[in-house]
This record gives structure tokens, C-alpha cells and sequence, in this order.
């Protein structure tokens, strides 16, 4: 299954825009506590995982959605937009450079370690 990716610049160009998404940091609550993308929400990768973010769509699998775990190299973000698509969300995307890619660019990030 074909993951659409969206890069640093264009997630930061979305959240200007105001458009309402849902953005999912797939790294742990210990690492979402130390830092995160801002406007994210910590869902565990684990069992259950899909119907964690079924509850925080609210049920609307229609709901645009977008994952990242650590960097380009982490394909965590890719499995878990796979699983998405194949249980019926329609607009997921895949932030492949992840948190390292986002500081990198010196977006602003939040948590214990911002």
C-alpha cells in the first residue's frame, strides 16, 4: 500500500494555515513528555493501536491524519500509516523525517526539553 509523505515544510505550512488534522507522534509518552512537534498527540504503536485512533477521530476515518516517529530511518511511521489505510482511514500521511527532521529545521518544538 502506497503511503503519501509530507515533508517538514509542508507540515509547518499546514499548521499556518489552520487547516484541522490530526498529528500522531508514534515515539513513546516518554519521549512525547521530553519533546514533540507541537499541536501533537501521543499514541502508543502497540496493541490497540488502531482503535486508540479511531476513538481520537472520533470515528470519522475520513479525518486527515498524519504519523511520525524519529527520522527518516524509522519506519514505524510507515508501518503505522499502512495499518490506517488498510482499516479504512482515507487521508493519512506520512512525516518520514519525524522529530529530527522537524528540529532540524529549527521548527519550534514543545515539551520538558523545548
Amino acid at each position: 500500500m502506497n503511503v503519501k509523505e509530507i515533508t517538514s515544510d509542508d507540515l509547518k505550512k499546514l499548521m499556518d494555515t489552520g487547516v484541522e488534522f490530526v498529528l500522531v507522534d508514534l515515539l513513546g509518552e516518554k519521549s512525547y513528555e521530553s519533546l514533540h512537534v507541537p499541536q501533537a498527540v501521543s499514541v502508543e504503536p502497540g496493541e490497540g493501536f488502531i482503535e486508540k485512533m479511531i476513538e481520537l477521530v472520533k470515528g470519522d476515518l475520513d479525518a486527515s491524519v498524519i504519523v511520525y516517529a524519529a527520522n527518516f530511518r524509522d519506519e514505524l511511521s510507515t508501518i503505522k500509516a499502512q495499518q490506517l489505510l488498510g482499516a479504512g482511514f482515507t487521508n493519512v500521511l506520512d512525516f518520514k523525517g519525524g522529530l529530527k527532521d522537524w528540529a532540524a529545521e529549527l521548527y519550534p518544538l514543545e515539551g520538558a526539553r523545548a
